[in-house]
């Protein structure tokens, strides 16, 4: 028996249980992980809430990990017991001392890289490898408007998109997060609580707006974003802290001949080669500095209820991360 955090109804933070499980071993094309550190995103709390459904209840929450390989599969050959791996997006279940994982899920995790940086950074870091290498290729001389700048992926987002040569612009709600996304990156940053982000991104890209906006925020952002576009700009919601964006017609992207996309990792990750690549490229920028991350927020993982809160209310900023 191992412990881990299991979900009986969907609901607030509450509903987080701390409860001993039962996983056995690892069948064929499988290796059991001790999880020694578990990334906190927001899709663990749309799961929580019932806004993305999981396929059963009782279920065990959690995108995202690093750990030390316990066990290996009959007939598995790639991997040894000892070796530090980590993984992101599917099976769910992170919120564990232990699980078992396909194989082909999980990569390594290069000796220069911590299992709290890797389980902090792995799902997040490559969200922001592919929104900004492959959804929409950013490129020296764009303009990108980034909302949630100061959150797990909107930091890296800003380091990534400086790095390459583009001109970043966030939006943030306090003083405090306003200077954590300038440490981050960000040209220009606007607290969204005090100003109104369209006029702002207006006067600052002298009317001509922005080539591609990354919003995880939704409802309460999506209009604005739209207007902050210029011509042929795109719009990339992936994510809806604030709730599901209203519906919008067709030809609300004609007058400027806007794209608009919800993309999904698991879609750009659907391949092992596309896998490797996308975690490789991330490990990488990590060792060359390119992206630094920020554990801002450590908690027991049998204090997930506590983390969820502080998470939802807006009081954690860069990664959070659960140590079993």
């Amino acid at each position: 028996m191992v412990k881990a955090i299991r979900v009986h109804e969907l609901g607030g933070p509450e509903v987080l249980k701390w409860e001993d499980v039962e996983i056995g071993e690892p069948n064929e094309g499988e290796i059991r992980v001790r999880n020694k550190a578990v990334g906190v995103n927001f899709i663990d709390v749309y799961f929580r809430k019932g806004v993305y459904k999981a396929a059963s209840l009782p279920f065990t929450p959690g995108m995202e990990a690093a750990g030390e390989v316990t066990a290996v599969g009959p007939g598995l050959t790639g991997w040894k017991i000892g070796d530090l791996v980590a993984y992101a997006g599917n099976p769910m279940g992170s919120y564990a001392e232990e699980q078992i994982l396909p194989a082909n899920k999980v990569v390594p995790v290069p000796p220069s890289v911590g299992p709290v940086i890797a389980a902090s950074i792995i799902l997040k870091g490559m969200t922001a490898q592919f929104l900004l290498r492959r959804c929409f290729k950013v490129e020296p001389g764009h303009t990108v408007l980034v909302h949630a700048a100061a959150g797990g992926v909107g930091s890296l987002l800003c380091q990534w998109a400086n790095a390459i040569g583009a001109t970043v612009i966030g939006t943030v709600s306090t003083k405090e997060k306003a200077d954590k996304a300038k440490e981050d990156g960000c040209h220009h940053v606007i607290i969204y609580n005090e100003e109104d982000f369209v006029a702002r991104v207006n006067e600052i890209t002298s009317g001509n707006g922005v080539n591609v906006v990354y919003d995880s925020v939704g409802k309460d952002t999506f209009l604005g974003s739209l207007a902050c576009l210029r011509a042929r700009g795109y719009m990339v919601n992936f994510g809806q802290s604030s709730g599901m964006p209203d519906p919008l017609p067709l030809s609300a992207l004609a007058p400027k001949s806007l794209f608009l996309t919800r993309p999904s990792l698991m879609q750009y990750n659907a391949t092992r080669d596309e896998l490797l690549e996308c975690a490789g490229e991330v490990f990488a920028n990590i060792a060359s500095g390119v992206l630094k991350v920020r554990v801002n927020h450590t908690y027991p993982l049998s204090e997930a209820a506590q983390a969820h809160a502080d998470l939802e209310s807006r009081k954690t900023s860069g990664s959070v991360v659960l140590i079993p």
